[in-house]
């Protein structure tokens, strides 16, 4: 009797240490999941970053790219961060209150993939380089790499323009189509086949 009544003490302090860890793994995944949420929050802007985008070449003036409507209004065109990491960008036209999408389109019987911008009735807005003397030179699709579809705006000369996206603190990200199929319509937005999606990239 008395071995039975020494070993209750021992018992209830082992099953005590059994229940904790049992539920210690959950403590863990549970403050591994905050940590987890906490990184992402931290990561996360408080407001929206723009990026000019811009037409490059070595020895000339960077151009102005905007989106040019039916009515010869110009629109900007924008690269969009909404947080710390800035390896691929949104790119968007800002035509009054709305972010469309900026689409290479499919060229149907053309050499270049033409670059639009394309608005919630699937109208097609054009996308342009601006000399500065206010030429307008067209901004298209050239050549792929890979999934990478190189953009550039061509010269009276046919001489080709990178196409980049510039922080405000001087970073600078080039702006390339990007395919994620293999099939030639990567995807149809409002009636509009699209060849690939328009992103600034490191």
């Amino acid at each position: 009797m008395r071995t039975s009544t020494m070993l209750r003490p021992y018992n209830s302090i082992i099953g005590f240490f059994i229940i904790l860890l049992s539920i210690a793994p959950g403590f863990a995944q549970d403050s591994e999941k905050q940590s987890a949420e906490l990184n992402q929050k931290a990561s996360e802007l408080q407001f929206d970053i723009y990026w000019e985008v811009k037409a490059y070449k070595i020895f000339n003036k960077l151009l102005e790219i905007k989106a040019i409507d039916k009515n010869g209004k110009m629109h900007d065109v924008k690269a969009i961060q909404n947080s710390e990491d800035v390896s691929i960008l949104d790119v968007k036209a800002f035509v009054g209150e709305e972010r469309l999408p900026i689409k290479m389109i499919i060229k149907n019987n053309e050499r270049y993939y033409p670059v639009k911008a394309i608005d919630a009735n699937g109208n097609l807005i054009d996308i342009k380089a601006i000399t500065p003397e206010g030429k307008i030179l067209p901004v298209k699709g050239v050549s792929k790499t890979g999934n990478v579809v190189h953009m550039r705006a061509i010269g009276e000369d046919q001489s080709f323009y990178n196409i980049i996206a510039m922080s405000p603190d001087g970073e600078f990200n080039h702006v390339k189509g990007i395919k994620m199929l293999d099939n030639p319509v990567e995807t149809i937005i409002n009636g509009v086949s699209v060849y690939a999606h328009v992103k600034s990239i490191k």
